[in-house]
């Protein structure tokens, strides 16, 4: 669905200009403002709608700043997201993120409409595991729990004793070894996440071998060479980087933590190895640090707009389902991967 479609019949009207000034103001050191025209029409739109239908929108911090900062109700990483779709009393989520988060939302609130307003919004690790994949590990290790990155299918969730995100893999890893006496764990399917959260624990992993093709592709010579380029520079990874580019690295953490980390420490300058729209997302928020440029696009991301966020409400499409057997089964493995960790944080 293209914005041509859609853009004739939203004007940037002085009312809407007035209505958006404030989001604008936001966003301004990020939207240029002769994009804003284009924008803020939809936005308005999409704001007004989403209270009628009685929705809220859930975005993770690989959306774009006019999503993140314009039109979400709660935003964050895939374990504040999985906390709030659980808890809203909302009648109809619409997920700005990937399907497998549209099918956590659904799979913790069964009862509720959840809308992804791109079926092909997809992801690389969940594409790189099924169902049938964890039971013959199951097999082939019998009586060792499964630690399930959150990035994964229902299907496969519903063969999980436990998930985790990249902000509560090792708390979780320790907690299940723990709880069932053993000292290895099978985490599936990240292979990059599973490293380094090995070097973190005395818990032994068994490993899959799924990547993330956003993280998979920097370099721990990347590292060395934004640091040459740029003396003084701190750098940041998501867990999900190969494990020597997370060595080379000034802190290693999950989406939200990397957010924490600039917020509490306020480095002057950083580079930050993870998708491109988080350092456009916290540069809306805090201005006095410069965000160097090197990263990586999702494509399954930015296959999500504010057209087609607008066409969601506006045909309650694409609903998200989940066969109510495989649902049951993975809604346990998420409902304790909540016990671990924050909870979401509202956008006021």
């Amino acid at each position: 669905m293209s914005g041509s479609t859609l853009q004739p019949k939203l004007a940037f009207t002085p009312e809407v200009a007035a209505a958006t000034r404030a989001l604008y103001e936001k966003v301004s050191n990020v939207i240029p403002e002769i994009e804003w025209p284009h924008f803020a029409p939809v936005i308005a739109e999409i704001n007004r709608l989403k209270k009628e239908r009685g929705a809220v929108i859930l975005a993770h911090n690989y959306q774009t700043p006019e999503i993140f900062h314009c039109v979400a109700d709660f935003v964050g990483d895939s374990l504040q997201l999985a906390r709030e779709a659980a808890k809203t009393d909302a009648k109809i989520i619409v997920q700005a993120g990937v399907h497998f988060m549209a099918e956590t939302s659904k799979v913790l609130s069964p009862d509720k409409t959840v809308l992804i307003p791109d079926l092909e919004a997809g992801c690389s690790l969940a594409a790189s595991i099924t169902g049938a994949d964890v039971r013959l590990l199951k097999q082939k290790y019998p009586n060792l729990p499964v630690v399930t990155y959150v990035n994964t299918s229902a299907e496969v969730k519903a063969e999980s004793d436990v998930c985790c995100t990249s902000s509560n893999a090792v708390a979780v890893v320790e907690s299940i070894a723990a709880e069932r006496g053993v000292d290895t764990v099978i985490m599936i399917p990240d292979k990059f996440l599973a490293q380094n959260v090995a070097n973190q624990t005395k818990i032994k992993i068994i490993a899959w071998h799924g990547r993330c093709e956003v993280h998979e592709r920097f370099t721990a010579e990347d590292v060395r060479r934004f640091r040459a380029d740029h003396p003084g520079a701190i750098v940041l990874a998501h867990p999900e980087c190969p494990a020597d580019v997370v060595a080379e690295c000034d802190f290693a953490g999950s989406t939200a933590a990397m957010i924490d980390y600039v917020v509490k420490k306020r480095p002057p300058r950083v580079v930050m190895l993870t998708e491109c729209s988080m350092a456009d997302n916290i540069s809306a928020d805090i201005r006095d640090v410069e965000f160097l440029r090197p990263c990586n696009l999702c494509p399954h991301m930015k296959r999500i707009t504010l057209d087609k966020i607008l066409h969601a409400l506006q045909t309650m499409t694409h609903e998200v389902k989940v066969d109510p057997a495989i649902a049951t089964r993975a809604r346990a493995a998420v409902e304790r991967m909540l016990a671990v960790g924050k909870p979401a944080k509202a956008v006021h």
